[in-house]
């Protein structure tokens, strides 16, 4: 995926800002495939020249390629010249000021490894945000799931996790209707969630309308119009969020899972707004653009007296073309990853998350699981024999074997019921 290859496209959506969106690849295994191919370099090669990377730096390249013409325009009429037939010729312009031009390459070559480690911390920078903004989005994805998985699995379940009782308390009835739309809404304000963050992460031309009429087209009008006019609206879907899992009939320390999720999104939130408000420090990329700048301005000085074997030295030009696409284009690179967000895929995480959270929570709970009435008869018949043991025993000062063992059987019981539920 790229800019538009179409001549008919318009100037801005090949290059610049307009082409970040182009960007926001997602690979599957075919594009994999092609990632690998042993055709990619003539593939690469051959898309050099709409590259929207070097089309954006055209102009640093211009004036570095126009200094290294004007060296050896200079040169050529002050410094004599050779002709097709391999004539040397005097100087164009006979003065004492009219002098050839040029620097020793040492200075080049000694300031090297500095722009080398510059442009390296530059670009790794750079990547270590795209880097950490795509985890963030990564965490969303994984704990999207994570909750609503819970909250499905979870559903009707009033009894603390790891309780003996549980298997009584999921067999209480649990209404269907009521089941579809709460765990309905779950998914629901946990896809308004990401789709907020995606909103407030991108620029308000490219997103707004969209948005709008994404929400308007889930969720009620009350709930979306909520939303739209909050002022921060990732922290009000995260709200609305919270709420609906609070009504879920659980007990509330599975409530306390799965909202441990909530904080993970408003961890990866904060980041994400971190990594959008504070860039590179400016001090650091200014320098590195300005090193980089002088030191390819003044290379064509140096580069001259280096392309003596070739004629009149106008090899030096395309040299330093070159040389300045390459150089320049790794800073450009850098800039380009400095700003994560408008080239990740944000909106098919988005969906991606919304599809996979509908899926979840129109599986089947734990209502389904039908409890034999012989394994409750049992439980019945069993507590009060256990009960009169462990008040005795309190009140003797003794503990018999049995009131030890009763977590054991619990327990046995316990695993009797998950085998049945795993051969229903």
């Amino acid at each position: 995926m790229g800019p538009p290859i179409d001549p008919s496209a318009p100037v801005t959506e090949t290059y610049g800002e307009g082409s970040r969106k182009y960007r926001r690849t997602v690979y599957t295994h075919n594009e994999w495939v092609k990632h690998r191919s042993s055709d990619r370099f003539v593939s690469n090669l051959t898309t050099l020249t709409g590259s929207g990377i070097y089309k954006n730096i055209g102009k640093e390249v211009l004036a570095t390629t126009s200094v290294a013409a004007f060296v050896w325009a200079w040169n050529f009429v002050s410094g004599g010249y050779e002709d097709f037939s391999g004539v040397m010729h005097d100087p164009l312009i006979a003065s004492k000021w009219a002098t050839e031009i040029g620097l020793p390459l040492t200075i080049f070559t000694t300031l090297s490894p500095s722009l080398g480690l510059l442009l390296v911390f530059r670009t790794n920078a750079s990547y270590n945000r795209w880097d950490e903004a795509r985890k963030f989005w990564g965490l969303n994805i994984n704990h999207t799931r994570d909750l609503n998985r819970m909250a499905t699995a979870w559903y009707g379940n009033d009894s603390s996790p790891g309780s003996a009782s549980a298997p009584k308390q999921i067999a209480k009835a649990i209404d269907p209707a009521e089941r579809e739309y709460l765990l309905g809404q779950v998914s629901l304000f946990t896809w308004a969630f990401v789709r907020s963050m995606k909103r407030h992460l991108s620029p308000p031309d490219e997103d707004e309308e969209d948005y709008i009429a994404e929400l308007k087209s889930r969720l009620s009008p009350e709930q979306a119009d909520a939303i739209i006019s909050a002022t921060h609206r990732p922290n009000r879907a995260l709200f609305d969020l919270s709420v609906v899992i609070e009504k879920l009939p659980m007990h509330f320390m599975r409530k306390n899972e799965i909202n441990k999720n909530l904080s993970i999104f408003e961890d990866t939130l904060g980041g994400s707004e971190r990594l959008l408000s504070s860039p590179v420090p400016l001090f650091y990329s200014r320098h590195t653009a300005r090193f980089i700048s002088i030191w390819l301005l003044f290379l064509p000085f140096a580069l001259y007296g280096q392309f003596g074997d070739s004629w009149n030295h106008i090899m030096m030009i395309p040299a330093s073309l070159l040389i300045s696409v390459f150089l320049f284009g790794i800073e450009e690179l850098a800039t380009q990853l400095e700003e994560p967000f408008t080239i990740l895929p944000m909106q098919g995480f988005c969906d991606k998350i919304g599809a996979n959270c509908d899926e979840i929570v129109s599986w089947a709970g734990q209502d389904v699981y039908k409890i034999p009435d012989e394994v409750i008869e049992q439980m019945e018949m069993e507590r009060p024999e256990l009960e009169m043991k462990s008040n005795l025993a309190l009140l003797g000062g003794e503990v018999e074997e049995d009131v030890v063992e009763e977590p054991k059987k619990k327990r046995k019981i316990l695993k009797k019921l998950l085998r049945i539920g795993e051969g229903m």
